[in-house]
């Protein structure tokens, strides 16, 4: 695939040299049947036959009249889009204004670099014409940024998912607040694993839930300020096992691990049953995904879990998301959106981003969500959207697909209306929106993507990194025996891995 890619920006290269001299400096809009401007895009199909049932074209109408833009779909078969996007890159002549791309490959940098897609630093930051495209987390968008052009609109996914929680019931019966620093966490362990916070009598119990999935540890190490993956240092991108803090959040690991407070086998446990330490009781914190700790409530809820306090309650968690001011940020999206050069001109590339900020209006999003009301959905008595068609998948294909569309700049924002939400999913969602301001990004995720090296060694460099924090955790090898693992990844490749990752670095600064 990726010598198709760059086969392919070799021809569009020269293509696009022909085909943008041809505009002459026009700078107008092309326009569709009913004489608004029409955009162009090629989406992904996940289910087969989008924007089909009875009430398709009213859907479509309602989008064209709101948006004022008259719209052609091309839909592509998810198993084959990949090679779709290859063939699309080889003909300039067929391709579509707009494109959805699943991830930032090294075959779609390719294309960027030979002037496939617009620059769009050039255009979405103006509130006056795109109030929502100029809204975009700006974190977000650098991974997205070739050279300093900004090659595409992110598919908004929430920024401050990852967190920590705790069980409610565990915490009261000890006596203990929310944990706000390192050192309160290490209090609640100790205590979850030595204080019988279930009451028995029994030394049954451990404070964070673990198994060999080590995601957890990464979010971990973001409260000890060493970054997320890599970190910005004195001018320079480094990767975070190379800094101080890096090192404290292991030996504090370490001393977690020795002193008892996670189950000794952990790192040969199942993810599959990671959860089920604290549905069972076994342990008490969790770390991962905040809405993972949100469904461990839901367990307690369904289940009936009485509280350790007060077995006329149900046992619950408390959702806290940050440590120490910090956490680890996801990549703030799931695809994007790129303008290719087939939209010839700059009254063309506006007339993309209008409708695709339209799309993002709460109206629009409604629709794509819930279809139209008195047909798909209705509202409660409250106000609440109540879903009428909702397990009817051939009535969904009416609307949902046309969510391929959008970009979600608000993402975590509910709709007016929206549906009913328990008391949980809506603390979840206030602890997710409130961990974005605590966030901390990977700001070499965009030159990891167009590195050589970790396109071929990336998988294998990573595991050494990973295998060495875990035996380093476990004792398995000493402070020395980890500083040769780490040479050992600068020997397999990392020193050339740092050396590319900064000449795109320090080009992009410019």
């Amino acid at each position: 695939m990726k010598k198709m890619m760059k086969a392919a920006a070799g021809l569009l290269s020269a293509a696009l040299v022909m085909g943008l001299a041809s505009c002459s400096g026009a700078n107008s809009a092309v326009t569709g049947k009913t004489g608004r401007p029409l955009v162009t895009f090629m989406l992904i199909d996940f289910e087969g036959s989008p924007l089909t049932g009875e009430y398709a074209q009213t859907v479509i109408d309602k989008m064209t009249e709101y948006t004022n833009t008259d719209v052609e779909f091309q839909w592509i078969a998810n198993d084959s889009y990949s090679e779709k996007i290859g063939l699309t890159l080889a003909n300039p002549s067929d391709m579509p204004m707009v494109m959805s791309i699943g991830s930032f490959t090294a075959g779609i940098i390719d294309a960027a670099e030979a002037g496939a897609f617009w620059d769009l630093n050039d255009f979405i930051w103006d509130e006056e014409k795109y109030p929502n495209l100029s809204k975009a987390n700006k974190n977000v968008c650098q991974s997205l940024t070739l050279n300093g052009q900004l090659i595409g609109l992110y598919k908004g996914r929430e920024i401050g998912r990852n967190g920590m929680a705790y069980r409610t019931d565990w915490a009261e019966k000890l006596g203990l607040g929310e944990p706000q620093t390192i050192d309160d966490v290490y209090n609640m362990l100790y205590q979850f694993t030595y204080g019988d916070p279930d009451g028995n009598g029994v030394k049954d119990t451990y404070g964070l839930a673990m198994c060999k999935h080590t995601g957890p540890f990464d979010i971990i190490q973001t409260w000890f300020g060493c970054g997320n993956g890599w970190v910005e240092n004195n001018g320079r991108m480094i990767p975070v096992h190379q800094t101080q803090e890096y090192m404290d959040a292991l030996d504090w690991l370490k001393k977690v691990y020795e002193d008892g407070l996670m189950a000794p086998d952990w790192a040969v446990r199942d993810t599959s049953t990671w959860a089920d330490q604290v549905k069972k009781g076994e342990s008490g914190m969790f770390v991962d995904v905040i809405d993972s700790s949100r469904r461990i409530w839901d367990y307690f809820e369904n289940n009936k879990v009485p509280s350790v306090v007060d077995p006329s309650k149900l046992a619950s968690m408390t959702l806290v998301g940050p440590v120490n001011g910090k956490t680890m940020a996801t990549t703030g999206y799931n695809g994007f959106l790129v303008i290719t050069k087939a939209a010839k001109t700059k009254a063309q590339v506006e007339a993309c981003l209008h409708f695709i900020d339209k799309m993002d209006d709460n109206d629009m999003l409604v629709m794509t969500s819930y279809g139209l009301e008195g047909v798909h959905y209705h509202l409660d008595e409250d106000g609440f959207v109540v879903q009428d068609t909702i397990g009817d998948l051939s009535a969904v294909k009416a609307y949902g697909p046309l969510n391929q569309s959008q970009v979600f700049m608000k993402r975590g924002q509910d709709t007016n209306p929206t549906v009913r939400k328990n008391a949980r999913l809506l603390k979840q969602t206030e602890i997710i929106q409130k961990d974005e301001q605590y966030a901390v990004f990977n700001p070499a995720l965009a030159y990891l993507v167009n590195s050589p090296t970790y396109s071929s060694q990336g998988a294998i460099l990573d595991q050494l990194l990973s295998d060495a924090r875990t035996q380093y955790i476990c004792g398995r090898i000493d402070k020395k025996g980890l500083e040769a693992e780490f040479a050992k990844w600068n020997r397999q490749g990392g020193d050339q891995l740092i050396a590319e990752v900064n000449e795109q670095y320090q080009k992009n600064k410019k």
